[in-house]
Formats: C-alpha cells, structure tokens, sequence
C-alpha cells in the first residue's frame, strides 16, 4: 500500500490512529485528522487495515496489524496530493531513525494514558523460580562470579543497543548480542538481573505487534511473558 492508493484523508486516519495507538471514534477523528467519510471507511475496512468498533452510541475506528504495517510503510513515501508535504518529511525521517535501530512503531507511539515509567508486577509467592535463580540467590560470593560476569556482559550488550538509558530494547535485539549463552542459563540471569533497581523486564503493550520472533524471545518472570529490556542504573 502506498499513498498514491488512499487519498490525504484516508492517509491522514491511518497515521492518526498508529500515534493515538488506541480506537478513536469519529469525533475524536474529527479533532484530530479529519473524519473519514462513509466510502473511504469501507475502504479501509474493506483492505483490511482497521477495524470498527463501538464505544457507547460511537463507532470508532482501531488499526489492524495489517493496518500498523501500512501506517509504517506510509511513513516513507511521498505525500499525497495537497497534503502537508513538511509533515511526511519528518514522517520520512522518524522512518529512517526507526530502520537504523530496529524500532518497531509500538515503541514509539502508545495510548496518552500510559505511565511514563511501568513498573515490572511482583513476582507471585507461587511463581516457579528457576532452580539456578535459587542457587545464585542462596550461594556464597565465591560462587558467583560467573553470573556476575554475565550481568556485566548484559549490561553492555543493553548499552550498545539502547539509544539512551532506560530505552526499551527488544529481547528479539538482546539475545544476538548473547548468541553464546545457552538459553536457560541467559533467561534465568534476565530475571535475576530484573530485581535489581533500575531494571525491568516489560511485557509488549500492543501484543497485536508482536511477531512470532518477538515471542520465542521472551523471558516469563511468574506468568508474565516479557518482550522488552529497561535498565535505568
């Protein structure tokens, strides 16, 4: 899909709900972009890109997965007709930021209403903890020098990927630059290492983004799965 099959309308919706992150009704559109009318509404719906809904009395409009991939692919083409050419160059440079680092458009763009900082839910009392988390916890200091070592080589393999500290890294992006721990051993040291502070291991908000990569990449920490790395200090 590219722009020269949607009109500035249709374009502009897209665009509108990928940053809201959220379903808008046609008000909220209205506000926001411009409220799209009934025939390119079925054309969307129709691509397959959103979908309807309901919110009280309002219909709203939600992206689809196939919809945030159009929204993503939009971002570098070429303006539509009389559409704010200024606009789609920052568009085309958030792009390339985004294709240098591996940044997906969930990364970027969330609801309004989520917190700044998510702070990681507490391990429940009947969660089954990693018997090598058990033994790093109850070992002497002597013991544990590999597992430190290891958060060492975390943590900088966390530096070179993050674009700042606290930035949200794919474990999908982690676990290359630690192609040589076995995965046990890498998933029981991401959890130790999550309840220290500073770190949080974060479950992908959007779970429609998630690709099948995304999830063979998690670490589940009680019975949360978790797709994403922070680490503040």
């Amino acid at each position: 899909m590219s722009t020269t099959d949607l009109t500035g309308t249709e374009v502009a919706v897209l665009m509108v709900l990928m940053a809201e992150a959220r379903a808008l009704t046609n008000k909220e559109l209205r506000e926001l972009a411009s409220e799209p009318k009934k025939a390119s509404r079925d054309k969307l719906v129709r691509q397959g890109v959103v979908s309807l809904g309901k919110s009280g009395r309002s219909m709203t409009l939600e992206l689809t997965d196939k919809g945030w991939k159009a929204a993503y692919d939009l971002m570098g083409d070429e303006a539509p007709p009389r559409a704010n050419r200024a606009l789609f160059t920052v568009l085309a440079g958030l792009r390339r930021w985004m294709d240098r680092d591996d940044v997906r458009p969930a990364e970027v763009f969330f609801p309004r209403d989520t917190p700044a900082a998510i702070e990681p839910l507490p391990t429940p009392p009947n969660a089954v903890v990693p018997q090598s988390v058990r033994e790093q916890d109850a070992v002497p200091d002597s013991s544990a020098e590999s597992g430190t070592d290891l958060e060492t080589r975390i943590r900088r393999a966390y530096a070179d990927l993050a674009r700042e500290p606290g930035a949200r890294v794919r474990l999908t992006r982690l676990r290359p630059a630690l192609s040589d721990v076995p995965r046990d051993r890498l998933d029981d040291a991401l959890v130790a290492l999550q309840r220290k502070p500073g770190v949080s291991l974060i479950p992908e908000e959007n779970q429609k983004t998630l690709s099948d990569d995304d999830r063979a990449a998690a670490v589940t920490v009680g019975n949360q799965r978790n797709h994403l790395l922070t680490i503040t200090s």
